[in-house]
């Protein structure tokens, strides 16, 4: 034990009596490290390294240290304050934990106060700064896999500190860089220690990969909207957020954009899925295209890259991916959400920008030109305010049409309605014959599994030709060029194919739309008021011709003359 040096195991009998010169205050986490070490790993080699810090310190240089109880409490990364025992404090608590022990320091006559941080991100790059500055002549490390990456960073940066006059000491190897067989042991660690990051990083990756192909989901719940984990791991519906989830979904089918919905989602201070004030644009159009929301999941949608840099990209093709159906329970029903994506479709396909300021936005066409109408404010500053809608191609195009008032909108609306009920079975069968029609992909279907079984006969002859390539001698010239044609082939049906697969979906998506459309024509009833939810469920859009030509075009596409 070394009482003298060490708070931890020390006594006031100790320490009474003797003068230090500096306090070293070892920083760490409570945190999971893999399935094997210790929750306070980065609290015990923090500790380590600051008594043999303090011991050097005594036998080289007769300065006295004392190493005080390390901290357990630091920041925990996205994703891991989740997990079991996982304790986060924010950066105002350890503040103030830091404040009150400079201090307590201060009162007793201490005013030299080292912190080794054992947790969070180091600062590396600071050190060796520092270092080549001329501010510090030795550094301990608790061993060579905790002091770089790689053998290359390792040994490139012993080089750099050497020449610099800088010493390097490795506890666990006993390694002193000045040392004449310092750089062949630090060669020999670094490699060994990078071969062990390598071999763990593939196990752990297996793992992963393992439980996704069992189709077991895992998520970061604390950043993931509507879902708490539950009892077995799996994904529970927190009611709450779920409100918010299905208004999200329901705002987009209104006509809402990602801005507007993001900006709404402000305005009424709901907190964002990492508990934030402020919505995103980009945080909206994630949810609605998460498939989880409808209860399934697709796996793997990235990857790590480099196991040393921990760098991470999209997958594209590169590694297996895996779709679970009806893995938990749904939020969003699997037709809204298919509606959803036909609707984000339509919405980038449009050669004309959509808008969602008001539900009327993006609504109106002029008959002229093929623009939209667009919101207008006249007397903006006096009594006589009015919103007004035009074409925001007027003076452009110096289109004709008329401007309209949100009142004339309305009654436009709810004389089209009466004339779509008044007629309404005769329309309703129509529908029902179009729907038919429309939902039979029979046809799309054979072809698709025409292609899918020519694209599965090219990929084995790769497949063969490639294998034939490296046991047997071949013509390198006459093999590069069948690789290629056989590739090419596939290519092209692959492009027919996928174009066919997004037909399907496109069908089914618009099959659903005349669902819901014949859902709710067939309960309505005439109206004599605007309704916003009917304007919002029937209505495509509206073309402006002149004051007494007006068209409003249904979702089924029906056309009536307001």
């Amino acid at each position: 034990m070394n009482k003298e040096v060490d708070l931890s195991v020390s006594c006031y009998g100790k320490v009474k009596d003797r003068k230090y010169d500096i306090v070293i205050l070892p920083w760490g986490a409570t945190e999971p490290h893999n399935l094997h070490l210790p929750y306070m790993t980065d609290c015990i080699l923090s500790h380590d390294v600051a008594v043999d810090a303090a011991l050097m310190a005594k036998q080289k240089y007769g300065v006295n240290c004392m190493v005080m109880p390390p901290i357990g409490m630091g920041s925990q990364n996205p994703g891991q304050r989740e997990l079991p025992f996982c304790i986060h404090t924010r950066y105002e608590t350890q503040k103030a934990i830091l404040t009150d022990i400079v201090s307590s320091l201060y009162v007793q006559g201490f005013r030299k106060l080292i912190i080794i941080n054992g947790h969070g991100g180091n600062t590396f790059k600071s050190m060796i700064r520092d270092a080549m500055d001329g501010r510090i002549d030795l550094i301990i490390t608790k061993s060579v896999s905790r002091f770089a990456r790689n053998t290359v960073d390792s040994l490139t940066i012993v080089r750099k500190l050497r020449d610099n006059g800088v010493e390097i000491y490795f506890e666990k190897e006993n390694i002193w860089t000045l040392d004449a067989k310092g750089e062949l042991l630090i060669t020999i660690m670094s490699s060994l220690a990078q071969e062990e990051s390598r071999s763990i990083s593939e196990n752990v990756t297996w793992g992963h990969r393992k439980r996704f192909a069992d189709g077991k989901v895992s998520l970061a719940f604390s950043h993931f909207l509507g879902y708490d984990r539950g009892a077995d791991g799996n994904l529970v519906v927190n009611k709450e957020q779920a409100e918010t989830v299905k208004l999200i979904y329901r705002l987009y089918l209104s006509g809402y954009t990602f801005h507007s919905i993001a900006k709404k989602l402000t305005e009424q201070k709901i907190p964002t899925p990492a508990r934030c004030k402020i919505w995103r644009p980009n945080t909206v159009r994630s949810i609605l295209m998460n498939e989880k929301y409808k209860g399934d999941a697709l796996l793997q949608k990235k990857f790590t890259v480099d196991f040393l840099t921990k760098k991470s990209k999209r997958n594209e093709g590169e590694v297996p991916q895996y779709y679970v159906q009806n893995n938990h329970e749904a939020i969003i029903s699997p037709q809204v959400f298919d509606l959803v994506q036909e609707e984000m479709r339509k919405r980038k396909n449009s050669k004309i920008r959509h808008s969602g300021i008001s539900i009327f936005s993006s609504k109106i066409k002029c008959g002229q030109c093929g623009s939209w109408y667009g919101a207008k404010v006249w007397h903006s500053t006096d009594k006589y305010r009015q919103t007004v809608y035009r074409c925001n191609d007027k003076f452009k195009r110096h289109c004709k049409t008329p401007h309209l008032t949100e009142n004339e909108i309305e009654n436009i609306f709810v004389r089209a309605v009466n004339q779509l009920i008044k007629n309404k079975d005769e329309i309703l069968s129509n529908i029902i014959l179009l729907k038919i029609r429309l939902v039979d992909t029979t046809d799309l279907e054979k072809k698709r599994n025409a292609l899918e079984f020519n694209m599965n006969l090219l990929a084995e002859r790769v497949q063969q030709l490639i294998s034939e390539n490296a046991c047997l001698t071949q013509d390198q010239v006459q093999y590069n060029q069948e690789y290629s044609e056989l590739v090419n082939r596939y290519e092209k049906i692959k492009i027919k194919y996928d174009q066919i697969c997004d037909t399907m979906k496109q069908r089914t998506s618009r099959g659903q739309q005349l669902e819901r459309f014949i859902e709710n024509l067939q309960k309505q009833e005439f109206i004599s008021i605007f309704d916003k939810r009917l304007w919002c469920s029937l209505v495509d859009f509206i073309t402006v011709n002149e004051k007494d030509d007006i068209w409003v075009t249904f979702k089924d596409g029906t056309e009536i003359k307001a």
